[in-house]
């Protein structure tokens, strides 16, 4: 059996001491799967995904990528290896588009290096996919939070990593651009990169996940198959109303009362 990309083992955190937030999580990603952390507000959704960029350091239990433990590796070597799409981000100057995406390529320079044309054209082929490439030259604060979204994603592509962590990746799109976002990221996921998302979106879920990880206030995670946990019974239970699966033309839904 293949070594998972990341893994969880009985990781415990908190922000303050006799607080704890995560308890017990335990989880592994396959290879070229997209699991997506799925729980009410406030259970550690995006604190998990800063653990696993290395943000944020466990109180107990290991944390490993590719087999070693994530706090072995350079902030370098992580950044070749994973990259976030956060929800936002503030931007203090007036980059452009083109400007900003670039900087995704900071963890594959020298030290004091300037990218090379290289990682321009990399810049241009993720624009592209994204469709920005029309506003390119475009100031970042005149986008609107959807062009922002799409920005982020096309800023961590040109990392070129092999996780890549989402958090909250469809919040701010309309249904246009959220079609596009999930063609994207399923077209990652077939060139075999990994995704770990947080989402609330029962319909994303359902249409983009292989696994769900099952996160509840106080209990240790639930980690599986979409098909084995993505059901009525769990989502009633850790949303605390009650929760209903429906087909739909051929599709699942989750409806609420």
């Amino acid at each position: 059996m293949s070594t998972p990309l990341l893994s969880f083992r009985d990781v415990n955190f908190g922000y303050r001491r006799g607080q704890p937030i995560l308890h017990r999580v335990s989880f592994d990603l396959l290879t070229g799967r997209i699991t997506a952390i799925v729980g009410p507000n406030g259970v550690g959704k995006t604190t998990l995904l800063y653990l696993a960029l290395g943000w944020l350091t466990a109180w107990s239990g290991d944390i490993l990528l590719e087999g070693q433990p994530l706090n072995g590796y350079g902030r370098l070597e992580r950044g070749r290896r994973i990259a976030l799409v956060p929800q936002s981000e503030s931007t203090p100057f007036d980059y452009t588009v083109f400007e900003y995406v670039l900087m995704g390529r900071a963890p594959h320079l020298p030290p004091l290096g300037t990218p090379s044309p290289d990682d321009q054209e990399i810049v241009w082929q993720a624009l592209e996919k994204v469709g920005l490439t029309a506003l390119a030259a475009q100031p970042v604060p005149q986008l609107s939070s959807g062009e922002r979204q799409l920005m982020l994603l096309a800023r961590a592509i040109v990392q070129t990593p092999r996780l890549l962590l989402l958090d909250e990746p469809t919040a701010h799109l309309d249904l246009h651009n959220k079609a596009r976002l999930l063609d994207l990221l399923r077209q990652l996921r077939a060139d075999g990169v990994t995704l770990l998302m947080t989402n609330h979106e029962p319909d994303v879920v359902l249409a983009l996940a292989d696994d769900v990880l099952l996160m509840e206030t106080g209990q240790p995670p639930q980690a599986g198959p979409l098909g084995q946990l993505f059901t009525a019974e769990h989502l009633s239970r850790i949303y605390r109303l009650p929760v209903r699966l429906v087909e739909i033309d051929g599709r699942k839904q989750v409806l609420w009362t």
